[in-house]
């Protein structure tokens, strides 16, 4: 199994630098095919005063045409001697920009994001990574924006026995079968430790099968999962983190939190995410 397309999604709002290079990184380790995606979206017009209203438009038109053209010259310019088939596509449009973006994903095998803190706070205007992975049907690798260097070498799984942690797992065996490391990590209650156990022996086993060997570790829970989680992550060093993503509602994930959204608004760790 290798990923043989890969979509690049870049932001009108903030750096679109690590995500280009850990495009092609990827590209390079899989002979992949790449097309790079972006969307601007146009103020809805509720009410307006005639003249002064058009010129907003107008002038707004013209900044996200702007946008868009700088942004290609970048990805081409990411691409320049690229030995594989490269491809731009882009679109502005006053519907939601995540619906264009996921039915573009048709063409890919996985798709590429930046993450940035304030992403969540962008309004309706914006564009976040957990938007992405609940409507495209495909993994979403999330790279936050000061990442320098993509590192593949150390790979932490967070599991949990669900069909996003399955579908998540099955959608990083490339990745995994490149990894110096791999680690399963479950967080459960005291009393299902032997359990948690028994799964994931039957995950290394199945890793196995993908000449993959793994680590296992299980932690009794200390109430705050997404917390604990992050605290694992950084005692483990691991530079890509692959979970099941929002195997919650999204209403639970916004009011109460989890690990999702906790990954999604940090800046240190790269994510594949699988919903």
């Amino acid at each position: 199994m290798r990923y043989k397309s890969i979509m690049v999604h870049l932001h009108m709002r903030h750096s679109n630098t690590a995500v280009l290079k850990a495009a092609r990184n990827i590209a390079e380790r899989f002979n992949a095919g790449v097309i790079g995606i972006m969307v601007g979206q146009q103020t809805q017009m509720i009410y307006g005063r005639g003249y002064a209203a058009l010129d907003f438009f107008d002038c707004e038109d013209k900044y996200i045409q702007k946008k868009l053209s700088e942004t290609e010259a970048l990805f081409r310019n990411e691409f320049e001697g690229f030995s594989g088939a490269i491809e731009w596509r882009s679109t502005v449009t006053r519907e939601l920009m995540t619906d264009y973006i996921a039915a573009e994903a048709r063409s890919a095998d996985i798709i590429i994001t930046g993450i940035s803190p304030t992403d969540f706070y962008e309004g309706p205007a914006g564009v976040t990574a957990g938007e992405i992975v609940l409507k495209s049907g495909r993994p979403v690798l999330a790279i936050p924006i000061a990442t320098e260097n993509l590192s593949l070498d150390n790979i932490l799984v967070g599991w949990k026995d669900t069909r996003e942690a399955r579908r998540a797992i099955l959608d990083a065996l490339p990745l995994l079968q490149i990894a110096k490391q791999v680690t399963l990590v479950e967080i459960v209650p005291e009393a299902e430790i032997e359990a948690a156990n028994n799964r994931l022996y039957d995950l290394t086993c199945w890793l196995k099968r993908h000449d993959i060997a793994a680590e296992c570790l299980t932690y009794a829970s200390k109430d705050d999962d997404a917390s604990q989680f992050a605290d694992i992550v950084r005692e483990q060093q691991a530079n890509l983190v692959v979970i099941g993503a929002y195997g919650h509602s999204r209403l639970h994930e916004w009011v109460l939190g989890g690990v999702t959204n906790e990954l999604l608004q940090q800046t240190e760790v790269c994510c594949l995410l699988s919903h």
